[in-house]
């Protein structure tokens, strides 16, 4: 831990935080959290308590002079038993707007998964610092942006000169739910998840609710969105519903529409933009639920698989394809009484030839590079002259 004397300590409170809709004091320091928490008392599942508290998109923001950062941390780190380490969570640093240096805490809590039992056995460990130093002389604004897949627990803010908050950049709020390709998984760092790749390129603030595997319709998610200030929204629906098998197309259907009306309640003329799922092989026309491949597993590879049976899509069951036709079949029918909202079907960010060139590589999470393309695509179709969010952008 730091023993330096001429250090500013800076209590780290929510006017120094961008993403997170909630800030729970812990025993170390403060939890952020992308859901509030009247959201998370209405939910005790494990996985979605886990994603909502990994910070995707994330980060500390303030002013300073300072030349030297330190950040006390305490992360919570993944292991899957039969499966390679998972690498530390990275930590961007930027410098008015620039990518500038990366980091890692080690130390910290470990959750070993034993995905063959479905079982989790929690280690404790100390917190860890970062630190960068050797920064530019001079004010300039400072940004932190925290793991997007590693919960961390904020300890302490250290620096050599005083800091300020920056309440305002000019710059529009935009806010995304999804999956884990939302959430960022496989991706290389927190600012090269595809939403953070788009907000770049669009010029505005985002706000990440990708959840891993948990993309599901709640209602308390619904009105988590309908009670956060946005200028532009985006929904990237679809996957995990198949992925769990946890609902029909006569329950899909008004879960969508009950989900668009309530965060109208808050957004009523808002650019809102309902993305449906990028091509996903396994999923296009084979239903629910997906497996671990324990073959893939056995081998030290992390794998899916489908497991319903295409004939099942008769009775209801949903797959890709379906979801697909549904959503552009909502979205039309509703447009026609709201003028701001828009359909984007995610083949048009990622389809059968971005597969050919770059395959998924568990067959449902795309990599560093596939996250940078969707990015650059998402930004471009909802971003630039034509697209849903031009007119409102920065």
């Amino acid at each position: 831990m730091h023993t330096h004397h001429n250090w500013t300590t800076t209590p780290i409170t929510s006017d120094l935080l961008r993403g997170a809709l909630d800030l729970e004091p812990t025993t170390h320091g403060v939890l952020p959290h992308r859901l509030p928490a009247r959201a998370r008392a209405q939910c005790a599942d494990p996985q979605l308590a886990m994603v909502e508290s990994q910070p995707s998109g994330v980060r500390l923001l303030f002013r300073t002079r300072a030349t030297a950062v330190e950040l006390d941390t305490l992360p919570t780190k993944r292991t899957y038993v039969g499966a390679p380490p998972r690498p530390d969570g990275i930590y961007d640093l930027l410098v008015d707007g620039r990518l500038t240096s990366q980091a890692t805490v080690t130390g910290g809590n470990t959750v070993t998964i034993d995905l063959t039992t479905g079982t989790a056995e929690h280690q404790p460990g100390p917190p860890g610092t970062l630190s960068f130093t050797d920064l530019p002389e001079g004010i300039k604004d400072i940004e932190i942006w925290l793991p997007h897949n590693e919960t961390t627990e904020l300890v302490a803010l250290r620096t050599d000169a005083p800091v300020e908050p920056i309440a305002d950049r000019g710059r529009k709020v935009w806010l995304h739910h999804g999956s884990s390709i939302s959430h960022g998984s496989d991706a290389a760092s927190p600012t090269t998840t595809w939403p953070a790749l788009a907000a770049s390129l669009g010029g505005v603030e985002l706000i990440n609710l990708g959840l891993g595997g948990s993309a599901l319709l709640d209602p308390f998610t619904a009105r988590a969105i309908r009670d956060t200030p946005a200028d532009l929204i985006s929904l990237k629906l679809g996957i995990n519903l198949v992925n769990l098998d946890l609902m029909r197309l006569r329950a899909f259907t008004p879960a969508v529409h009950g989900f668009l009306d309530t965060i109208r309640e808050g957004h009523p003329a808002t650019p809102l933009l309902v993305v449906s799922p990028i091509l996903c092989p396994i999923h296009e026309d084979t239903p629910g639920p997906a497996a671990f491949d324990f073959s893939a597993l056995a081998a030290g590879e992390l794998r899916f698989r489908a497991t319903g049976d295409p004939a099942e899509r008769a009775t209801g069951k949903l797959t890709l394809g379906v979801i697909r036709e549904e959503l552009s079949r909502i979205v039309r029918q509703r447009s026609a009484d709201d003028p701001h909202l828009h359909y984007l079907d995610g083949r048009d960010l990622y389809g059968e030839t971005d597969f050919a060139e770059l395959p998924l590589p568990d067959e449902l999470h795309p990599d560093a590079a596939t996250h940078r393309r969707i990015g650059e695509r998402f930004a471009e179709r909802a971003f630039t002259t034509g697209g849903p969010f031009a007119d409102h952008s920065a």
